[in-house]
């Protein structure tokens, strides 16, 4: 099926490792030229070399999610480099695990500013330039801890996720008639560095005990969906929240 991707310009956040790598690389693969960003520069800048030497068309730039100007520049860049942006895949997260009690206001607001307010820092960055080139689409990711709520701990890391659920479901509505389509992931349990931590503990034997399939998700299989809401396949859905969870969330 040709999801009409290439040439189409990607931006994709935390592409380093984990989720935003597998959706860089599936991108790349479908034939759009992606613009990769992280603070992971010498991650980023390897997968970026690799995608280069596969023949896709890549870039790599630095990108705190939570500085403006830092989204200014990238966005500039990218249409500098390509002419145009088409896609935006906002992944870069990372992930606490106080509850209400044991947060702090410092862990709260640095968790928030970059889930939540790096979010919105990027659709308001790239929509713009999206309208310019007569549309485009938006993938936030969220969580399934974005709609449940888990295990009771990681009350900002919830709160974040909350928030970029609505926040898409609201831009989607505004964006509609502009062309711009803007749906959230809702990633279960991914084999990913966040959350290396738990292998071998109680913890990943009740992350697999409540997962039906009983399993941790792959990263691809993420990154196949992205690319699929991203693609001319999904142009009916925006305000979408699609998750990716192993049946999670259907208990």
């Amino acid at each position: 099926m040709d999801l009409g991707l290439t040439g189409r310009v990607a931006v994709v956040t935390g592409a380093a490792h984990g989720i935003g790598a597998a959706a860089a690389r599936g991108l790349a693969e479908a034939g759009a030229w992606v613009v990769l960003t992280d603070v992971l520069d010498a991650e980023g800048t390897a997968l970026t070399d690799e995608l280069l030497k596969a023949g896709s068309q890549a870039t790599y730039l630095h990108l705190d999610v939570a500085d403006e100007q830092q989204w200014r520049g990238v966005v500039e860049a990218a249409v500098e480099r390509f002419g145009r942006l088409d896609i935006l895949v906002n992944n870069a997260g990372i992930g606490t695990t106080p509850d209400v009690e044991s947060d702090t206001l410092a862990g709260w607001n640095r968790l928030i500013s970059i889930n939540q307010t790096g979010v919105w820092l990027g659709m308001k960055a790239v929509i713009p330039s999206m309208r310019a080139a007569g549309g485009g689409s938006i993938v936030n990711i969220s969580s399934i801890f974005g709609a449940v709520g888990g295990f009771g701990a990681s009350i900002a890391y919830h709160a974040s996720k909350g928030a970029v659920r609505l926040m898409t479901k609201s831009a989607a509505i505004r964006y509609a008639m502009e062309g711009i389509r803007v749906n959230s992931v809702h990633p279960g349990f991914i084999d990913t560095p966040m959350i290396s931590e738990t292998k071998g503990t109680d913890v990943e034997e009740a992350i697999l005990a409540d997962t039906p399939m009983g399993r941790l998700g792959r990263p691809d299989e993420v990154g196949a969906v992205i690319v699929f809401l991203v693609s001319d396949a999904a142009s009916y859905m925006t305000g979408s929240e699609v998750y990716v969870d192993g049946g999670w969330t259907a208990r």
